[in-house]
């Protein structure tokens, strides 16, 4: 296995999005990705799992994706003997990842203090809401909690009256995400103490982290952005427009592609000198956005995108999902692959956005059933017999 990872054992206790998503980041880069999950199976299994258009044989959509390269070991953590079981996995492990609320660790005797004493190397993380400490700590949050609560919602949409979420998960994904790259500083800093660490990961820090530079413009001017749709509130033109048969942006964020521009769209008042700058044109705004609309009403968008790419003005299709998944440079980068259900029945899904020039290999093993591994993990890594493995399950300490 020609994987970065290769050799990184990690026990992913996570569930729903933000968690699943770190960890199966994780797992396409090599981690030997182990999922212990309570015997019932954990809360993204039932995601669509009956739904006859997201599913394949009991497994929806979230599942599939999430738990691609993961092995599943189901172990009771509220029994005293399934806690004995994970904590000789935890000596053979890496990494513990979950997404826990602030305290449950604790309960269950599977935090950094307890693991710590079992295994001084190893590496927790845990993806929340709030993070670990703080006066909402205990908060309880998902995906559009933290957008909300983080600020981006309020500049999100066409008016401060209608604020309005991203239309993909950046709250839980911002945590996975965050929580990868945190994993992977504790393990290259592990390389020189020989000691881990806990890596606490909050969902609004992340979304507090990627306002950014607006941020910094507010802190300055001590004003509240507020949300502008599609256009930008320095550079003009920015923004989308309707074409014959769909949808384009374009964002002209120089003089020069301003130029570009007017040799394609041919309007005569844009020759006035006075939008050859930026304040020229942002002063008039409206007239030019309103103008380039009923300039690109009049043709196709790949006819318009033809004429614009050859300008080298940037552009771009507003893609639906099916136009994005099947477009020449994306099937070219693998990011549309193959993932298989255990009976073998397949579908396609997001590849590893993560290219690197040496370790690149991309494979993806479906996602396992509940406990599919258990028998082979327990005898593999903590040397257990059959008749131990057995005398768990009897006991309703594994499955």
């Amino acid at each position: 296995m020609n994987k970065a990872l290769k050799g990184i054992r990690v026990l992913d206790l996570t569930h729903m999005l933000s968690g699943p998503y770190g960890a199966m980041i994780l797992a396409d880069l090599g981690a030997d990705m182990i999922k212990v999950e309570p015997l019932a199976g954990e809360g993204t299994r039932k995601l669509l799992a009956n739904d006859p258009e997201n599913s394949i044989d009991g497994f929806g959509a979230y599942y599939l994706t999430l738990n691609r390269n993961k092995r599943s070991v189901a172990l009771n953590l509220k029994s005293e003997r399934g806690r004995q079981v994970f904590y000789d996995l935890v000596k053979e492990a890496d990494v513990v990842i979950s997404n826990f609320g602030p305290g449950v660790p604790e309960r269950l005797g599977i935090d950094y203090e307890r693991l710590s004493e079992i295994n001084p190397r190893i590496i927790t993380c845990c993806v929340s809401g709030f993070g670990s400490d703080g006066p909402g700590a205990k908060r309880p949050a998902f995906d559009q909690v933290a957008q909300a609560y983080g600020g981006g919602m309020s500049i999100t949409g066409d008016d401060p009256a209608n604020p309005v979420r991203a239309g993909i998960p950046i709250g839980d994904l911002g945590g996975g995400m965050f929580a990868v790259m945190g994993i992977l500083a504790a393990i290259a800093e592990r390389a020189t103490s020989d000691r881990g660490q806990h890596v606490d990961i909050s969902m609004v820090d992340c979304q507090i982290s990627m306002l950014n530079y607006m941020a910094t413009m507010h802190f300055l001017s001590g004003k509240n952005p507020y949300p502008i749709g599609n256009a930008h509130f320095v550079h003009v033109p920015y923004n989308s427009y309707s074409t014959a048969d769909g949808f384009i942006i374009i964002a002209v964020i120089t003089d020069n592609f301003w130029q570009n521009l007017k040799e394609v769209v041919m309007v005569p008042e844009f020759d006035d000198p006075k939008y050859d700058g930026q304040p020229g044109r942002f002063a008039d705004k409206a007239f030019i956005d309103g103008r380039l609309a009923e300039v690109f009403a009049t043709d196709t968008t790949d006819a318009w995108l033809a004429k614009l790419e050859k300008q080298r003005i940037p552009c771009a299709p507003i893609n639906n999902l099916e136009r994005a998944l099947s477009d020449p440079q994306v099937l070219h980068r693998n990011m549309v692959v193959e993932l298989s259900h255990p009976n073998g029945k397949k579908t396609k899904a997001p590849g590893n956005p993560i290219k690197l020039s040496r370790t690149h290999e991309d494979s993806f093993s479906p996602a396992p059933h509940i406990g599919e591994h258990t028998d082979q993990i327990l005898a593999e890594l903590c040397g257990y017999t059959q008749a131990d493995i057995d005398a768990l399950k009897e006991d309703g300490d594994a499955g």
